[in-house]
């Protein structure tokens, strides 16, 4: 899961296809919650979240490492596994794909259940101040760059790459997904905030999850990642 040259068409493209997938089920899992009147609930869209980022990964990581995820992306910019101009490229892709993924739930559901579901934006609950959201979706998304890194880009990981960042991101949904809604990715936030227009306070899931996404880039590459022998 590391990129040392310029990244091609198709693992952009890859990126882009990925994040508008899963941005599709996030936000689908969402919005059929409110038109069943909870009948999915808490751990179905927990589910749904874990569950698809899981398969996306395990289908694209071939081809393109399977960020999915401006905050991945940064946390492996931090850790020097690649380079700026492969960050841009790859956040640009992730946030179409999110802006893609949200459009296709308006188009699919019917839109006025959509749109009373803000076409599945994370908030804020109404006792979570801006300075706690951003607290809660830098610890968590933390903990999922560190599952990232921990199953996918050391040379030491486990082959469960899917499993382990699927599951971090279902145990975070489980957690805090009533308190923030526990995106831990600024393109899962943004495609369906720009589909709605909704941007109450947007900048949390930004700034949590770069700022929590960028420690455990840094964490990882000083502390945690094996050492190449050959620069020892």
């Amino acid at each position: 899961m590391t990129t040392s040259s310029a990244p091609s068409f198709r693992s952009v493209f890859a990126e882009a296809l990925g994040t508008a997938l899963f941005v599709f089920i996030g936000c689908a899992s969402v919005v059929a919650n409110g038109i069943t009147a909870g009948a999915v609930g808490g751990l179905g869209i927990a589910f749904a979240h874990g569950v698809g980022m899981a398969v996306l990964i395990s289908a694209l990581m071939s081809i393109t490492g399977g960020y999915l995820n401006p905050a991945v992306s940064f946390g492996l910019l931090a850790a020097g596994k690649i380079d700026a101009k492969t960050f841009g490229k790859y956040v640009a892709a992730q946030l179409v794909g999110g802006v893609i993924g949200a459009a296709l739930v308006k188009a699919v559901f019917p839109v006025q259940s959509v749109m009373a579901m803000s076409v599945g934006t994370p908030g804020l609950a109404s006792m979570i101040s801006f300075g706690q959201g951003v607290a809660i979706e830098a610890l968590f998304t933390f903990i999922l760059v560190s599952a990232v890194f921990g199953t996918a880009v050391s040379s030491e990981a486990p082959k469960i790459a899917g499993f382990g960042i699927g599951l971090s991101i279902f145990v975070a949904a489980i957690v805090v997904g009533p308190l923030t809604g526990a995106a831990l990715n600024p393109a899962r936030a943004f495609g369906p905030a720009l589909v709605a227009m909704d941007f109450k306070a947007h900048a949390v899931y930004w700034i949590g999850p770069l700022v929590g996404g960028g420690l455990a880039g840094w964490v990882w590459r000083t502390f945690l990642l094996p050492r190449d022998p050959a620069r020892l």
